[in-house]
């Protein structure tokens, strides 16, 4: 029951993670593209496509960490489970706790900085975009990596069952 719970999850954060991060890359792409060519070719440059870039990089780092959680492609130092392979398993859920642990906190953390940016009614520079469009995807992006890791670890621990039996 867990299982398929956590595969429905898991159907739900692909296809937002590629599709969101498939469109904003290339909406970024197209606006450096038409800045460099204006840029270049009639020495004029618009300021907002910067911002853009930057807001889109932003965006697409928290995306990607859920992204990376499911390819399991998290950063991790594996010197010991090299060199102690029985240390292998425990390690990684030392490391999944972990990264529950800062789920939880992006979460807290960036429910208390959008509602910062409601209540000071922030905007960006150029475009003018409400800021607690940018803050808010540090809640979502907890929440995603919360159920990704919860996910890994169900997959780590019935593979463990499988080798055991």
């Amino acid at each position: 029951m867990i299982g398929k719970i956590l595969n429905f999850f898991d159907k739900i954060f692909t296809f937002f993670e590629e599709w969101t991060l498939f469109i904003s890359v290339m909406v970024a792409l197209i606006a450096l593209f038409f800045n460099v060519i204006l840029r270049y070719g009639f020495n004029y440059s618009l300021a907002w496509s910067e911002e853009l870039i930057r807001e889109v990089i932003i965006y697409t780092t928290f995306i990607g960490c859920s992204a990376a959680i499911k390819n399991r492609s998290m950063i991790r130092i594996d010197a010991l489970v090299q060199l102690v392979p029985r240390v292998k398993f425990p390690l990684a859920m030392f490391s999944n706790f972990m990264v529950l642990v800062f789920a939880v906190m992006m979460i807290y953390y960036g429910i208390e900085m959008s509602h910062m940016q409601v209540v000071t009614n922030q905007k960006s520079v150029i475009m003018q975009i409400p800021l607690v469009y940018l803050y808010v995807i540090m809640p979502l992006m907890g929440g995603m990596m919360f159920i990704r890791t919860l996910h890994v670890i169900y997959q780590d621990i019935n593979e463990k069952r499988a080798k055991n039996k």
